[in-house]
This record gives structure tokens, C-alpha cells and sequence, in this order.
């Protein structure tokens, strides 16, 4: 396995461990996000929205072993990245939390898709 190999599995497992904090701790991701939870709906809802896709995202390329998963999951962060930088102009939200995930988002596309 090259070095690209490498970074692709390593952004399937990052992938996992952010949904692995927001399942295991939901009120953490609203220092990073913004995102609270008003109730424990809300909170249930950070769990399996946030927590349970990322995981399943990051542990489907792992699982699988196939290279159509990897391209899934970097289209996946390509469409993330976009509707991001929509929102970044719609929303009037360039903030630096928003930056750094359109950073990664833009980063784990690339190393994914080819």
C-alpha cells in the first residue's frame, strides 16, 4: 500500500472517530459546530444523525475493502465541502470552525475520489 493508501484509510478512520465523539459525547460537537441540543430529542438526534452516519460512513470503506467505497466517501465530503461553501456566502458564516472542516472536507475529497 502506497502513501495514498494510507492517507485514504486514515481519513475512513477519522471519519469514524467523529462519529465515534458525537455518538459517545453529542454535547461535545457544539464547541466545534454550534450545534446544541435543547433536550434529550436533540441530543438523541446529534447521536444518531452525526454519530451513527459518520461512523457507518468511515466504516464502510474499512469494512468493505473496495475502492468504490473510498470514492463514496470522498464524494460524500466533496458534497459536504459545496453545500458548505453555499452556506459560508448564504449564511454570512465564515468562521474558523467552518474554514477548518471546508479545509478538511476539501482535503479527504481529493485523497478519496481518485
Amino acid at each position: 500500500m502506497g502513501i495514498l493508501g494510507i492517507f485514504k484509510i486514515l481519513a475512513a478512520l477519522l471519519t469514524v472517530a467523529t462519529g465515534l465523539l458525537a455518538f459517545v459525547r453529542p454535547l461535545a460537537v457544539l464547541g466545534f459546530t454550534g450545534l446544541g441540543a435543547p433536550g434529550p430529542r436533540g441530543v438523541t438526534e446529534i447521536r444518531a444523525v452525526l454519530g451513527g452516519a459518520f461512523i457507518a460512513l468511515g466504516a464502510a470503506p474499512l469494512l468493505l475493502r473496495t475502492p468504490e467505497t473510498l470514492r463514496m466517501l470522498g464524494i460524500v465530503y466533496l458534497v459536504i465541502g459545496t453545500t458548505r461553501i453555499v452556506g459560508l456566502i448564504l449564511d454570512k458564516s465564515v468562521e474558523r470552525s467552518n474554514v477548518i472542516s471546508l479545509a478538511v472536507e476539501i482535503l479527504f475529497a481529493v485523497i478519496l475520489i481518485p
